[in-house]
Formats: structure tokens, sequence, C-alpha cells
């Protein structure tokens, strides 16, 4: 069964949602959809409260660990935690109260060629069960490529059933945004969603483009209940008008 999955994405130490395709480099300015003047913590803190698992705090740039570890601080061991995780530092976010570690750009090389070793480094350092693999992606040439370095870089990985099958060997699960439409609250990629419904065989969530609570309905359909959904920009603790949060922990409770 599908569930929604809460998030808290933080860029230049505030909580904000912002269009994934207009984060480029550092300094550059970027598409803010929503920015709070409530700290990291308060969302944690209604997550914990309303029991909701398996969210993630992506810390998007630097200048965000701080507001990241009172995250982790309200809800420990609730949160999965991302951006910037590499083999140095990644015991210390899970020793930080994070349940799991979130990891793209480190197992790839600075031109996007994978790195099995790096992974296997990870996997050795904290284990394949405290592993997410994010294998976001943009569509290219009607394949989805995997992409680094704040979604602006292809990687020499396409999604296929063969590469979740061996990447599965490495990870808890699987975190996918959709880079091309995440922020823009026109709907979710539900070719991109049907696809992941026919090729994982572990936990994986999916964000990008969620406009209402009725997408969980579309996702539990579209991936036969394999794939999780993560609202971001269109709801209301975030500024949006198209999705309360409460009917979101609403379905979450009829899932059981």
């Amino acid at each position: 069964m599908t569930l929604f999955r809460p998030c808290i994405d933080l860029h230049q130490g505030k909580v904000k949602q912002i269009v994934g395709g207009s984060y480029c480099d550092e300094g550059t300015e970027v598409q803010v959809n929503y920015e709070s003047s409530k700290g990291a913590e308060w969302f944690a803190e209604c997550y914990a409260k309303d029991g909701l698992t398996g969210g993630h705090v992506i810390q998007l740039g630097t200048g965000n660990q701080s507001q990241a570890r009172a995250a982790l601080r309200a809800y420990p061991e609730g949160l999965q935690i991302g951006g910037g995780v590499h083999l140095e530092n990644a015991a210390d976010w899970l020793e930080a109260g994070a349940s799991h570690v979130i990891v793209t750009s480190y197992i790839f090389s600075e031109r996007g060629e994978f790195l099995e070793d790096r992974l296997q480094s990870l996997v050795n350092e904290v284990g394949r069960e405290r592993l997410v693999l994010d294998l976001s992606c943009r569509g290219s040439n009607g394949d989805w490529v995997v992409a680094m370095n704040r979604w602006q870089t292809p990687t020499n990985l396409k999604l296929s059933k063969s590469l979740f099958l061996e990447l599965s060997k490495f990870c808890a699960e699987f975190l996918i945004h959709a880079a091309d439409v995440e922020g823009r609250c026109e709907g979710i990629d539900r070719e991109l969603v049907r696809y992941l419904g026919d090729c994982v065989t572990i936990p994986t969530s999916y964000a990008g483009g969620a406009q209402s609570v009725l997408d969980l309905a579309e996702v539990d359909r579209l991936s036969e209940g394999k794939v999780d959904l993560t609202i971001g920009s269109a709801l209301d603790i975030f500024g949006g008008t198209g999705a309360s949060y409460t009917d979101c922990v609403a379905w979450n409770k009829v899932q059981g």
C-alpha cells in the first residue's frame, strides 16, 4: 500500500520548498515556492506526534547542518538525512539521530560515473539496512537518467529493472525525485511511478509534482502499492493549497 511520507527541505538554513530544476550552483538564484518562519524541529515534532515514518530531511547546499540536527533531535530515529552525506560523516549522522542516511553524489565521480567501490565502503561503514540510495532522475530520450550535483549533472546510470535489482543489494530503500517536475505542483510523472512499480522490490519513495491528497490513491494504483509518495510544495504546512497535511495523516491511518 502507498503511504504518505513527509519531508523537510533545507536551503540556506531555512525550511523551504523550491523548484528542483532551478537548483543550480551555490549562490545562484533558485525559484522558491515557500520559506517557513518555523524551524525544522517544528515540522519534525509534527511528524513524530502523528506517527509518520520514513520521512526525509534534505540539505540543499551548505549552512543547513544546525537545522538538520535540530530536526533529528526532535524526532530521533524517525527521519532520514540526505545532502552532502559521504563515508566520513555517514556514521555521525546516524549517531545524531537519523534512521538512515541518503546518498547520491558521493557514489559518482565528478563526471557522473558510478563508483561501486564507494558504495560498498558506505555499506561496510553503516550497514545496508541504514542506507538509502537517492536515484533522483531526469527524462532523457525516453529513459530516466539518474542526476547528481543538485540534479544538474547526468550520470551514466539509467533506471531499469536490472539496475534496481542490483542496487537493492546495497541499500534498504530507494528515494526517487522526478527532478523535471519537482516543486511545480503540476502533476506527478505517472509513467515514472508506473515504471517504478514494475521495477522495485524494496521500499521506495517518489517525490515530484504532487498536487493533492488524491495523488496518494493515484500512486497506489499506478505502482500497485509498491511506491510511497512525498508531497511537498502542494502541502498546506508548506504554504500550498492543494493538499491538507491532516488529510495525508488520515490517509496513512486508513492504510493501517
